[in-house]
């Protein structure tokens, strides 16, 4: 695709380098440090803009106010969303064909919308209900009941359990598991050992809506009661898990590792960075950013950027680092200070 296409299909304004003209041919994307001549790279962080002057890419996408350089530039207000978009101009993902394999195991009872694509030990079970254009990967199983909205897309080894609700267009990727049992048991003081421990039943469904994305070997448990629920638009990173009856907002992402114990409530577009937890019944605003390996003990209000275990206001948080760093110094200096005529 030449540039002028290429900025053509974007949106951006394009200002051309020093061995570029408008019909020079890009024909991949590239990380800034890797790119080779014929690529697009971009710089959205501040961190790469060094980079730029320096990268063998024929193009960058990067901000309209961005300095001039040797690689040509394509001008847009969101470089890194651009960035995403190129990656779909240039990658040919893999297509699967409207067809039932067979091996896949379907219930007389389950509808299954059209255009569905179901590979191969698949299992769809009793009363299952699939909307349309769906596309179901190897070993992928629906417990019975599921409700499931268009366009789902399950990548091999995804379950959805029993009862639980999915709108439309969301994806699961390999080893998510939507709706399995909330982690609830009761003590039982009448149990022959004295004291023993009595599982809750689990009745109650996940549901997410439309535009939720679940990456690898996430789970996001029923509840006892009630449900869990995540809201449209969210998405949540590898190795997450969302306990049993929690809510998330719309838009907000759990980045990877991140864990949500029982009853906690999201709000919308609120970000937990990696290794981020929530201690059970919390409320976490709107637009809560927590930043990585921050615990949650208590409520937070809206717009509010939390940092460290126990989690602080970011701020706090900054100038604490900052002296724990010179704490030593700071103790040899006390010491030095209080010592008496005596005692030196």
């Amino acid at each position: 695709m030449t540039l002028a296409d290429l900025a053509a299909q974007l949106g951006a304004t394009l200002h051309l380098g020093d061995n570029t003209d408008p019909a020079t041919e890009i024909t991949a994307v590239a990380a800034i440090e890797t790119a080779t001549v014929g690529q697009i790279t971009f710089v959205s962080n501040p961190k790469y803009i060094a980079l730029a002057s320096t990268t063998q890419a024929t193009a960058v996408l990067v901000e309209p106010d961005f300095p001039q350089i040797a690689a040509a530039t394509l001008r847009l207000k969101n470089p890194y969303l651009a960035f995403a978009r190129a990656i779909e101009v240039f990658y040919t993902p893999p297509a699967y064909a409207p067809g039932i394999h067979a091996t896949a195991v379907i219930a007389p009872t389950a509808k299954i919308g059209s255009n569905a694509h179901i590979g191969p030990h698949a299992v769809i079970m009793d009363h299952v209900t699939l909307g349309d254009n769906a596309i179901i990967l190897p070993h992928v199983v629906l417990y019975p009941h599921a409700i499931i909205g268009d366009h789902f897309f399950a990548h091999a080894h995804a379950v959805v359990r029993e009862y639980c609700q999915l709108g439309d267009h969301v994806t699961l990727q390999n080893g998510a598991i939507i709706g399995a049992d909330g982690f609830g048991f009761a003590r039982d003081y009448t149990a022959p050992s004295g004291a023993a421990w009595y599982k809750i039943l689990q009745s109650g469904p996940a549901i997410l809506g439309d535009n939720v994305e679940v990456q690898a070997n996430a789970t996001i448990d029923r509840a006892s009661i009630g449900e869990t629920r995540i809201a449209a638009g969210a998405k949540i990173d590898n190795l997450v898990q969302v306990g049993h009856g929690c809510s998330v907002g719309e838009d907000t992402l759990l980045c990877a590792q991140v864990g949500l114990a029982g009853s906690t409530k999201v709000g919308k577009n609120v970000i937990f960075a990696g290794q981020a937890a929530s201690a059970g019944h919390n409320t976490i605003g709107d637009g809560v950013i927590v930043t990585a390996q921050s615990g949650i003990g208590g409520d937070v209000p809206p717009g509010k950027i939390m940092s460290g275990s126990p989690a602080i206001d970011n701020a706090d948080w900054l100038k604490a680092t900052a002296r724990f760093n010179k704490l030593p110094e700071l103790i040899r200096d006390l010491k030095r200070s209080t010592k008496t005529p005596e005692s030196t």
